[in-house]
């Protein structure tokens, strides 16, 4: 009998090895598989107890879910919406757990539904800021270009970041924890029960401000930490790519709050940050506070604050940043140091007073070096209107890339931006620079329907620190018929001579806006004709300009592609300067009447000339 030779023991574990493997791949739990293992969540707050015990799977694991409902506003996509609790990795490599929400509209979609990861600016580190609690609230301020990406068919996953959990504090602006919890949520929605999201659905990510900073680090991370998300294209705008550059321009200055809420969430990540040892009593009374706000409260109250009024013997920013493992930590969250595989539009505004315009075209430079696709955009406006402003181009950019249409990219384009933010230490202003107005205005006596002329403009300053309102507006000379004492048809050329726009603005704690003003302008007769011939120049104006009420209470998002829209009466009063001329003097008679009805439509300008 032949006699077999016993097995080496390298040739043994390398057996073992093979066998291991095999049944690793054989075992795999696919995510239809994946979602038997997650459990319905709680109802209430009790659904962000994380387990007591750490995770044990992989991240984008489904831990638990649960239907929930959002209010979206009125017109938006009818949508089936879940909560989720999720399994993520923090920047330290430590798995956590993650909440978020998916939304899918109850529309069917022709083909494969596309998936964007949205990812969130800016809430606030108090658990009530959380995305998810906001939208199921109907106060989350990103609303609206959540439901523009509704209305296009995808269904939309917004991650809250890590933080969010019941007892955890958020780690705001780390940027590898964000990136991986924008990723891991889009294997976690393939998980969930009856979702219809495949896990071969082409992915988009979508973020502005800590959201631009999370999908720049995604659209890094996602070859390495995440290569089964079939990602095709990233949309980031006024991105803090370098925190150093950016907390710098912060202190000090509008958006001060900012960069003490950054102190807290890298001091949560990284616990050798010596927060506690350098605050003083009233720094600690205000990052105490801080944990307790969103974002606006946080804004308004800590506008031009610096990190010296709150540290123990009045240290600043600058000689923080000079110790060793606080600039580790800073540095670390930088992006653009990393191709992203798939195109990327990134944009700024050009008058941004949060997020340093300078270091947010460098990030489009070094993404250009690194050799990514990079699609540039600048925007007129400062921080927050960019946001809602690049909309738009946002989701045409995804749709083109879900579509498979190449992305040309303007990294040729090498003129550095100059900005137009005004100076640090300033009001919180909001400007409306140039931006096209529209709409009608019915003039009762002339029995005319107008509508505004191309070429229309609304300027405005929206002072949010005096809450002082002032504009002016703009509207081209028009022609309109008029049909006198009901037997003679004559043209008039009218025009708006405008007069200013005062009133009162406010963005509450929720990004709700609130504007209660008056536009002013006299209106001019400029001239009468019949049948193409002039039968007089002679000007009627009216003696006071007329009070176009303006009054809008909604979201700050209206700032974006939608615009403001006022709508109202006004009294045109009595009318000289043509009294001397006879034809001239009907103008006398048909400008003064009430109940003016009139519509104002306020949208922004497009991005100008990078």
């Amino acid at each position: 009998m032949k006699r077999v030779r016993p097995t080496s023991r390298r040739g043994a574990a390398a057996l073992l090895l093979v066998v291991a493997t095999i049944a690793s791949v054989l075992c795999a739990p696919s995510p239809a598989e994946a979602a038997t293992a997650a459990t319905p969540g709680p109802p209430g707050l009790a659904f962000y107890t994380p387990p007591s015990t750490p995770p044990t799977g992989v991240h984008g694991d489904l831990v638990s879910y649960r239907t929930t409902t959002v209010s979206l506003g009125t017109g938006a996509p009818a949508v089936n919406a879940w909560n989720v609790l999720y399994q993520s990795t923090d920047s330290n490599g430590k798995a956590n757990y993650v909440t978020g929400t998916v939304l899918v509209p109850t529309a069917a979609y022709t083909g494969t539904r596309p998936v964007i990861s949205y990812a969130v600016g800016t809430h606030g580190l108090a658990q009530r800021c959380a995305p998810s609690l906001q939208l199921a609230a109907g106060t989350d301020y990103e609303r609206d270009n959540i439901v523009a990406a509704l209305g296009k068919g995808y269904a939309v996953l917004i991650s809250d970041y890590a933080g969010y959990t019941t007892g955890s504090t958020p780690t705001y602006t780390v940027g590898r924890s964000e990136g991986n919890a924008v990723l891991d949520i889009v294997r976690a929605a393939a998980q969930v029960p009856n979702t219809g999201i495949s896990a071969s659905a082409p992915v988009g990510l979508w973020g502005y401000s800590q959201g631009g900073q999370a999908a720049g680090w995604a659209g890094q991370l996602q070859p390495t930490y995440a290569p089964s998300v079939p990602l095709k294209g990233v949309a980031a705008g006024g991105v803090p790519a370098d925190l150093r550059r950016t907390s710098a321009y912060l202190d000090g200055g509008t958006g001060a709050a900012f960069v003490f809420e950054s102190i807290i969430g890298l001091a949560t990540e990284y616990p050798n940050l010596p927060i506690d040892a350098i605050l003083n009593d009233a720094g600690k009374a205000a990052f105490a506070k801080l944990k307790t706000q969103c974002v606006f409260e946080a804004l308004l109250e800590q506008q031009n604050k610096k990190v010296s009024d709150y540290t123990v013997g009045g240290l600043t920013l600058e000689q923080l940043l000079g110790i060793p493992f606080v600039a580790t930590a800073v540095d670390a969250q930088k992006v653009g140091g990393t191709k992203v595989n798939v195109p990327v539009y990134a944009f700024h505004g050009r008058a941004d007073e949060i997020v340093p315009l300078d270091q947010g075209y460098q990030l489009k430079r070094d993404w250009c070096a690194a050799g990514t696709n990079v699609t540039w955009d600048l925007y007129p406006s400062e921080h927050i209107t960019t946001q809602f402003q690049s909309a738009t181009k946002s989701l045409q950019f995804l749709a083109a890339r879900f579509a498979g249409t190449a992305a040309t990219g303007n990294c040729a384009q090498a003129t550095a931006p100059t900005s137009t933010a005004p100076p640090k230490g300033g009001p919180f202003e909001v400007t409306l620079d140039k931006w096209n107005l529209g709409g009608e205005l019915n003039l009762t006596t002339l029995a005319s329907k107008v509508i505004l002329p191309a070429g229309g403009s609304f300027n405005a300053k929206a002072n949010l620190t005096t809450r002082q309102l002032t504009g002016d507006l703009s509207v081209p000379d028009f022609d309109t018929p008029v049909n006198f004492l009901g037997i003679l048809p004559l043209t008039a050329k009218v025009g708006l001579l405008p007069a200013g726009t005062t009133g009162t603005v406010e963005l509450d704690a929720n990004g709700q806006l609130h504007i209660a003003g008056t536009a002013r302008a006299k209106i001019v007769i400029k001239q009468l004709s019949f049948l193409g011939i002039p039968l007089t120049t002679a000007q009627c104006t009216t003696n006071d300009a007329v009070a176009f009420p303006l009054s809008y209470d909604g979201p700050v998002s209206a700032l974006g592609s939608t615009g403001l829209r006022f709508t109202g009466t006004a009294t045109i009063g009595a009318a000289s300067g043509c009294e001397n001329d006879f034809i001239g003097s009907i103008g006398q008679l048909l400008l003064p009447g009430l109940n003016n009805a009139f519509t104002y439509i306020v949208t922004p300008p497009a991005p100008v000339p990078a």
